[in-house]
């Protein structure tokens, strides 16, 4: 992984910022997810920016939760958001929650309708929409936008103790109906919601919208560089002039691109409706792209971040190929974890000649990349599995594996060649005869003959049977940001999921906790799956293969 500091022009506004001494040279961040679901690989940038940029600059990063919507918040997004958080590997400063500062937002509320800022409104949800206009023509005043203060006081004040039923007024700021920008016509503050709240019960029935909450947050916490989606950047107008008309702290906004990447789909409703229609195995499926199932599939926060800070910012929105994800986890593992030799689709071979009864043992490395990782023991003997892959009994010109009458190398041990093939009742082969040359032991002949094929093998008395689950993207589509009327259903990979029941290993993966990682040679990266995984029943995911099979399908 590269060591060079990642630099974007939000850590350049940051560090001209501390230059110039604003905010006293401080720098606070915070990250804001709502509580309403399971965080996924696009909020790791947010995260990645928010709590990253205040640990490269000294600075403090809080969580906030904006909990303003108790219709959808819950404390089990809660609790799994820190958790996610966490695994990426970064601890905030405290936890806080906009419900927290509920009732400083009512007071400043009541302050922008004492000085004419903001006016209850008795519109429907429905007329308020058709009178804001479109970007093109000014929206019209509402019929209560001139409402004394007193009476907008009197109501707001019975609307928090409940006397209204949902949607039977709201709290509207007064800006400009004719704005250009219409997130500045006249936009609600406070909506009448009679739900229960995951934090407040039943203290409030009423609740601030997002623009409302979000920034007065911002400046209760001393925020300095409040770092947002792109989509709020039509909203930092209003952000800013909420903030002026109180003369409170003034924190600054400053919007990224989001992170769209391909094969990947990460709308939370429409995850939501993955999940509970069966169509995946859970919020932690390793094939999603929430933090929790990228965690399960194997995936390091180290190749998350060098991802993260490969792609870059922009003010842009762009389409990032997954496999430059594939790419970062690939450079990291190749230096750091031990191989494994695994047969996922075994068939037995016979060495003929080859003294029942005995073994031997061969040596060989854990990881060639870092000689401090050590050498792991192979047990040879008669009866060997290799993949049923490597053999084929009409091979094509090209194919320099295993084949009647056709000579391999198995690695670490000898050469070795196919005699005879035994074949079941349905005609298929059951069991190859090979004989083996015991001068080659290491894999070299002493004639100097060579041979094209090398296979991975292992021994059959002493490897361990083991479950694999070979993943791979959930949605044929490159594409799953920009779907407009489409169904995303229509674009699920049948082939995203399957199940290896009968592949052997060498007996080292007994060894293996949940979430251990190695690579099986010739077949990928993979993971002991953190929860179905167990030492007298291995299961192990795979991350990636060892290089990007879907570049090829594209090119095809």
């Amino acid at each position: 992984m590269s060591d060079t500091p990642a630099t974007d022009f939000i850590r350049e506004r940051v560090r001209a910022d501390i230059d110039a001494g604003r905010f006293r040279g401080s720098v606070q961040t915070r990250w804001p997810p709502e509580p309403n679901g399971y965080i996924h690989l696009g909020h790791a940038k947010g995260i990645w920016l928010s709590f990253g940029i205040a640990e490269e600059f000294g600075g403090k990063c809080k969580l906030r939760f904006d909990d303003t919507n108790p219709v959808k918040e819950d404390d089990e997004y809660v609790r799994a958001i820190k958790e996610d958080v966490q695994w990426l590997g970064y601890e905030w400063e405290e936890v806080v929650f906009a419900s927290d500062y509920f009732e400083q937002l009512y007071e400043w509320a009541v302050q922008l309708i004492t000085d004419g800022k903001a006016y209850v409104d008795s519109q429907s949800r429905e007329e308020i929409s058709r009178t804001r206009g479109t970007p093109t023509e000014s929206g019209t005043n509402s019929p209560f936008r001139e409402r004394s203060v007193e009476e907008s006081l009197y109501l707001f004040e019975r609307m928090r103790r409940g006397e209204y039923a949902d949607g039977e007024h709201v709290l509207r700021a007064r800006i400009d109906m004719a704005h250009p920008n219409m997130n500045m016509r006249d936009p609600v503050m406070y909506r009448i919601l009679h739900a229960h709240h995951h934090r407040t019960g039943d203290q409030w029935c009423i609740y601030p919208t997002y623009d409302w909450a979000h920034g007065q947050s911002d400046s209760i916490e001393r925020v300095t560089h409040s770092i947002c989606g792109l989509e709020f950047e039509n909203h930092r107008p209003l952000y800013d002039w909420f903030l002026e008309q109180l003369g409170v702290w003034h924190s600054q906004q400053i919007e990224y691109n989001d992170l769209n990447v391909t094969y990947t789909m990460q709308s939370k409703r429409n995850l939501r409706m993955l999940v509970a229609e069966g169509l995946v195995d859970g919020w932690d499926d390793p094939r999603l792209p929430t933090i929790r199932g990228i965690a399960r599939r194997g995936y390091t926060p180290n190749s998350i971040k060098e991802f993260l800070k490969r792609v870059g910012l922009s003010k842009t929105s762009i389409m990032v190929d997954r496999g430059l994800l594939d790419f970062c986890l690939r450079e990291e593992l190749n230096r750091s974890v031990p191989r494994v030799m695994v047969v996922l689709d075994p068939i037995k071979v016979v060495i003929t000649n080859y003294p029942e009864g005995s073994t031997e043992v061969f040596t060989a490395e854990k990881n060639p990349e870092d000689e401090s990782a050590g050498s792991r023991e192979l047990v040879f003997g008669r009866e060997l599995y290799i993949d049923r892959n490597d053999f084929m009994e009409d091979p094509p010109k090209k194919f320099f594996r295993l084949s009647q009458g056709r000579e391999v190398r198995l690695k670490h041990a000898y050469y070795i060649t196919c005699t005879n093939v035994i074949k079941d009742a349905n005609g298929e082969v059951a069991e190859l005869h090979c004989t083996y040359d015991p001068e080659s032991r290491g894999g070299e002949s002493p004639d100097g003959r060579k041979v094209k094929g090398t296979l991975h093998w292992v021994h059959a008395d002493s490897s361990l049977p083991l479950e694999v689950r070979v993943y791979d993207h959930l949605f044929v589509r490159e594409d799953m940001v920009n779907l407009g009327d489409l169904d995303f259903r229509d674009f699920l990979n049948p082939e995203s999921k399957s199940v290896l029941a009968s592949a052997r290993a060498e007996p080292a993966v007994a060894e293996y906790a949940p979430g251990d990682r190695c690579q099986f040679l010739r077949h990928g990266y993979f993971v002991a799956d953190l929860i179905d995984h167990q030492s007298d029943s291995p299961v192990f995911n795979r991350i990636t293969g060892l290089r990007d099979t879907w570049a090829k399908k594209k090119d095809r």
